[in-house]
């Protein structure tokens, strides 16, 4: 069981975390259908991990009754894996009403099994109600009748994502491709040890003490099943965090870098800086600082100041290529063309734009590039002239 308890940890913490993390989404987007399936899907899931804690089953049986833990732990776990069956039919596109009879359908089913569970666990002896797949005594036909049920249900509960995950694999991006194809492996082999369960309860009734081999090797597949499930699961969400991390890092940078060339327009042009932030309360301030708004602004308010200063450049260097001149020579020539304008233009004067480091590229990224590279210059210009420039 160490390895169960290994992999029931962390997944039942991804379980917390996701939905969290998409509860948040949800509430930007709260009418998006697919969206609140998987976050019901998520709670149920993680509920259901963590009611199958020894201490809160017992903790659980102790405010009730024996056996209550068990069922309720069943019916949560089995509405979590329903919801994740409704996640994939509910991006089925089609009509409406095909997709509330699947509902229905799948809700009808469910409903009848927590219902035979219930009746399972009431027929039961009190004595008996704290029973495991081990019990020694299988032979009583409620206790038999409360597995096979239940991962029969299982069964058709696993299989039916795995199939539904291996579609939707063959129309997804590679990444999201791979996590689903390793998620259904492991809904797969979950549903072959649940097959297993029902054989071993079929075998426990007939002898109550054998084939303790057969459980133990089940319960191994059961919990490595997991630890796909669980890669699959993070696969293509920890992809995406990776190579969100990667783009705040590259563009915090690309801000610092930007800096000593913003901070020289700004000066110069005050109207041009984009968006003051006001005084907010302190719960908003981080989102009002995303990073990568703050680096887009600063790009914008760069690009718009040279603009601006860009008939200044043309008069302090006539004969340049301003658009495609080296960092260093525009660097000199921006110094030179902010020394050059006055500190109050008249608003009555007409200039004539001028095009300033272009890019060698059509996208932001060669945009931020080339400017960061003439604001390096800027300020390593301004350092062996002893000028503080910040």
């Amino acid at each position: 069981m160490g390895v169960d308890v290994i992999f029931q940890q962390p997944l039942t913490l991804l379980l917390i975390v996701g939905a969290v993390w998409k509860l948040i989404d949800l509430t930007r987007a709260p009418h998006d259908r697919v969206l609140r399936i998987l976050v019901a899907c998520l709670i149920l899931l993680a509920s259901g991990q963590i009611l199958s804690f020894p201490e809160v089953s017992l903790a659980l049986d102790s405010a009730t009754a024996a056996g209550v833990a068990k069922v309720v732990f069943n019916a949560v776990h089995m509405s979590g894996l329903g919801a994740l069956l409704l996640v994939f039919l509910s991006a089925v596109p089609g009509p409406e009403d095909a997709f509330r009879r699947r509902v229905r359908r799948h809700a009808g089913l469910l409903a009848g099994v927590v219902t035979a569970l219930v009746i399972d666990m009431i027929a039961t002896p009190p004595a008996l109600r704290g029973h495991t797949l081990t019990t020694a005594d299988m032979r009583q036909p409620a206790i038999a009748a409360f597995y096979v049920i239940g991962n029969a249900y299982f069964v058709c509960a696993y299989l039916t994502p795995a199939l539904w995950a291996v579609r939707y694999a063959r129309l997804a991006t590679r990444h999201l491709a791979i996590g689903l194809r390793v998620m259904a492996l492991g809904l797969f082999v979950l549903a072959v040890t649940s097959v297993n369960r029902v054989i071993w309860v079929c075998l426990r009734i007939d002898a109550p003490g054998g084939h303790e081999t057969f459980n133990t090797v089940n319960w191994s597949m059961n919990d490595w099943a997991l630890g796909l499930v669980l890669i699959g699961l993070t696969y293509s969400a920890g992809r995406q965090l990776a190579a969100h991390v990667r783009s705040v890092i590259h563009h915090r940078r690309m801000y610092r870098e930007l800096t000593p060339l913003w901070t020289a327009l700004a000066a110069a042009y005050p109207e041009l800086v984009l968006n003051a932030e006001p005084q907010s309360p302190r719960w908003r301030r981080p989102r009002l600082r995303r990073t990568h708004e703050r680096f887009y602004r600063r790009l914008i308010e760069c690009r718009d100041g040279l603009v601006r200063l860009s008939p200044y450049l043309a008069r302090v260097a006539p004969e340049a290529d301003l658009a495609r001149g080296p960092a260093e020579q525009l660097a000199r020539h921006i110094s030179e063309a902010l020394a050059l304008k006055p500190a109050t233009e008249d608003p009555e004067t007409a200039f004539t734009a001028t095009r300033i480091a272009s890019p060698s590229g059509n996208d932001l990224n060669a945009e931020a590039r080339e400017l960061a590279a003439i604001s390096r210059a800027y300020a390593k210009g301004h350092r062996e002239q002893g000028t503080d420039i910040r």
